[in-house]
């Protein structure tokens, strides 16, 4: 037995759980960014590793990402061939573009032994982002809710796993507006994508347009502005760290920007570095009018 999640905790906890088999965590993020729908070729993975570097600023080395697909793409096609495969994925939009994405590729690969488990909620843990937040024993305990993928949500993944690979805003809004999904979990994940787009009189996404907010309201470290963002946004989260400090870097490289980042380097770090985020702040500049057109678009959107 295989068992498929994403998140390093998660899968930890996953091993930890004392469940039958091995766990493999999936590294991709792949609501955005350069490819094709399905089985990656060469040309794809190349892009795909080029891409992860630019937008973890460097913290990503294209080489490591690039072998890091290769073999996990390989690992997959392998379990294919004859392994029980449990598919381990929340609700949010992270979870929902992978899951749609191995379901895709496990389809290509001819797999039919696979079983489904989708978590969106767990008694006493409010509000609830997704299995990283879960315990070994809650995850053991969720274990006997797994179901068998049908044909229809295989389909329905080629689908999606197309639409996220060429960012075809048509066919993301349809999905956005089903009510009867095979995998019921994707309109809302979709409909949270489209409010990455930028806007078209601010040009901020919604997360940029929360990180703003928050500063703007006196939040000036880094946690701080992720709580507050995080509070802000509508659950399940699908971001974490390191999407949130490319946000506010991307802030700060606006012509004019929007904040200034004082600390021990010019831009936040968006993946491991010896940087302490501790001893960054940052500052809202003036905004000649500019939040005033933030309030009044992207306000009305999330409403």
């Amino acid at each position: 037995m295989l068992h498929i999640t994403s998140g390093d905790l998660a899968g930890r906890n996953l091993e930890e759980s004392g469940l039958p088999g091995e766990v493999f965590v999936w590294h991709d993020i792949l609501y955005d960014g350069p490819r094709r729908p399905g089985w990656p070729d060469e040309e794809t993975l190349n892009a795909r590793a080029v891409f992860l570097e630019e937008v973890t600023g460097g913290g990503l080395d294209k080489g490591f990402v690039l072998e890091t697909l290769r073999n996990q793409y390989r690992r997959l096609a392998e379990a294919a061939a004859d392994r029980h495969i449990v598919l381990w994925f929340d609700a949010c939009l992270f979870d929902q573009s992978m899951l749609t994405h191995i379901l895709t590729c496990l389809l290509r690969q001819g797999a039919r032994n696979v079983e489904l488990l989708c978590v969106d909620a767990f008694p006493g843990i409010e509000p609830f982002h997704g299995l990283g937040q879960m315990q070994p024993d809650h995850l053991a305990s969720l274990y006997g809710n797994r179901r068998p993928v049908t044909d229809a949500q295989f389909r329905f993944a080629v689908r999606v796993d197309r639409a996220f690979a060429a960012q075809d805003n048509g066919g993301l809004t349809e999905l956005s507006q089903l009510t009867d999904a095979p995998l019921p979990w994707v309109p809302a994940a979709v409909a949270r994508w489209l409010q990455e787009r930028p806007d078209p009189v601010t040009g901020l996404g919604r997360l940029e347009y929360l990180a703003l907010t928050a500063v703007r309201a006196g939040f000036e470290t880094p946690d701080k502005i992720f709580q507050a963002a995080a509070a802000a946004d509508t659950p399940p989260q699908f971001w974490g760290d390191t999407t949130l400090w490319g946000k506010i870097n991307a802030l700060a490289d606006r012509e004019p920007p929007l904040v200034r980042i004082d600390g021990p380097a010019a831009r936040l770090p968006q993946w491991e570095s010896g940087v302490p985020l501790q001893d960054f702040t940052i500052k809202a500049l003036p905004d000649n009018g500019f939040l005033h057109g933030v309030s009044s678009n992207l306000g009305r959107e999330d409403k």
